[in-house]
């Protein structure tokens, strides 16, 4: 089950300015994304929000839409190997992730 109640307030304010730059750019639903990003930066796999804010267009359309097509909805959990760009883990052949410590 999703927790709702992780995200800071300052996670909040750039998950908002990515939702509406992927509205503009991409074409997609504001809430949808919002709800996305927040459900998967808390819960499955921690983002570097800033880095996707200033992300060029390729970049950021494949974490944006990614996330969309890969989050379980019901965990917050990415399915099907999707790992985004500006995650703040790095992925190891043994399938853990080891958190990045550059990532704010």
């Amino acid at each position: 089950m999703i927790d709702w109640n992780k995200a800071t307030k300052r996670d909040v304010l750039r998950i908002n300015k990515l939702a509406k730059r992927a509205a503009a750019e991409l074409g997609v639903d504001l809430l949808s994304t919002q709800m996305d990003l927040e459900a998967c930066h808390t819960n499955e796999c921690a983002l570097d929000l800033e880095a996707m804010l200033s992300a060029g267009r390729a970049d950021f359309a494949h974490d944006v839409l990614g996330i969309a097509r890969h989050l379980d909805r019901d965990t917050g959990k990415l399915r099907d190997c999707f790992f985004p760009r500006f995650a703040c883990a790095v992925p190891q052949p043994t399938g853990v992730a080891f958190a990045d410590p550059t990532c704010p």
